[in-house]
């Protein structure tokens, strides 16, 4: 078989998983302290890997086999803390490829287990800030591909329609008391689900507008603040899967018309709070997308307006079992969450402000 017609094939199974697949759910939640507002969770951890980076690795599959940039037999690599690995193993295992995952050494050991369970590998890098430079070593030394989502992001995905979140999200909305969503949140990772979200509402001429709930350890509200994409940490962020320590490539800050910069503490009381709502664990960054969604909510209040936001659940909170669910994890940590969930509980159900240190960071 040449490689034009491997690729044709390994399309035509991408599509076919993809034709097997339901779409994720839309997840009402009341906020009982803002009458008039409907809060939804778009469910993505009901994905087949189980997280909304299953989108992103579809879209990068896809991306990179029609530029001609996979080949059989050869390994595709990929820098993550964790979910979008799992959910590129899972494709180059469909496709019958060697998938190597370039993480940081504090990823949870579940998801390593994950990797592996869809036959791909894992290489633990001690220093998160570098494992980008090692991802682009180790496709050099193996004659692999690097997908590289962080610079991908962006422009593998169809903005424009072809199923996307946002496309999906309007969908499912048409029924709704206010079908039209006053606000979209999400946080930012590569950057490419913000960009997404933002390009459909100005291509489809939607009114609504997108706010971008950046981690406490990350560069990207900084740099929406002041301009400077060259700003960068010396560590990475505790939230796994959102936070850079770097501005990447896939980050538009054009399509953004807000943003808010989450303590780590209230992310993972807000990810506490969301769980016992919803009778099921999630994952922190979906701590941080419903403390981005009270920061919307606190703006259509303030200008007296009622509607609609809608924001991601991104991932199952089964993965952090041993971290961000457990009490010893928490005090190693330095984090006390006996505040913080006081403050989302009060802010949820009786309509307070958030707190300071969140409101200090609204831009």
């Amino acid at each position: 078989m040449t490689d034009r017609s491997w690729a044709l094939d390994a399309i035509r199974l991408i599509e076919a998983d993809f034709q097997r697949s339901a779409d994720t759910h839309l997840i009402p939640f009341a906020l009982p302290g803002f009458p008039g507002i409907d809060l939804y969770f778009k469910d993505e951890s009901s994905h087949p890997t189980g997280s909304l980076k299953h989108r992103l690795a579809r879209s990068l599959f896809l991306y990179a086999l029609c530029n001609g940039w996979l080949k059989p037999d050869k390994p595709v690599i990929e820098a993550s803390s964790g979910s979008t690995a799992i959910s590129e193993a899972y494709f180059a295992r469909l496709l019958g490829l060697p998938f190597i995952a370039v993480m940081p050494a504090s990823t949870s050991q579940v998801k390593i287990e994950q990797i592996a369970f869809y036959g791909g590998q894992s290489h633990l890098v001690d220093d998160p800030t570098q494992i980008h430079q090692a991802s682009l070593e180790l496709a050099e030394r193996t004659g692999g591909h690097f997908m590289d989502q962080f610079l991908y992001a962006e422009r593998a995905t169809d903005w424009r329609a072809n199923n996307n979140i946002a496309e999906s999200i309007f969908q499912q909305m048409r029924l709704e008391r206010h079908p039209e969503p006053d606000w979209l949140v999400s946080s930012p990772g590569t950057g490419g689900t913000v960009a997404t979200l933002g390009r459909y509402v100005r291509y489809r001429q939607h009114r609504s507008r997108v706010l971008c709930a950046d981690a406490e350890q990350s560069v990207f509200f900084e740099a929406y603040r002041s301009g400077d994409r060259s700003l960068t940490l010396a560590h990475g962020s505790r939230i796994e899967g959102i936070g850079r320590p770097r501005v990447e490539p896939s980050f538009m800050p054009g399509v953004i018309d807000s943003m808010v910069k989450v303590p780590d503490a209230l992310s993972l009381a807000a990810m506490h709070y969301l769980s016992e709502r919803l009778g099921r664990r999630v994952g922190a960054s979906s701590g941080t997308n419903l403390i981005g969604a009270l920061a919307a909510a606190g703006k259509m209040r303030e200008e007296g307006r009622h509607g609609s936001i809608v924001t991601l659940l991104c991932d199952s909170g089964e993965r952090y079992v041993s971290t961000y669910y457990n009490n010893d994890w928490l005090t190693a940590q330095g984090f006390d969450l006996t505040a913080p969930l006081a403050a989302v509980r009060q802010t949820v159900e009786q309509g307070a402000p958030l707190p300071a240190s969140v409101l200090a960071h609204c831009g």
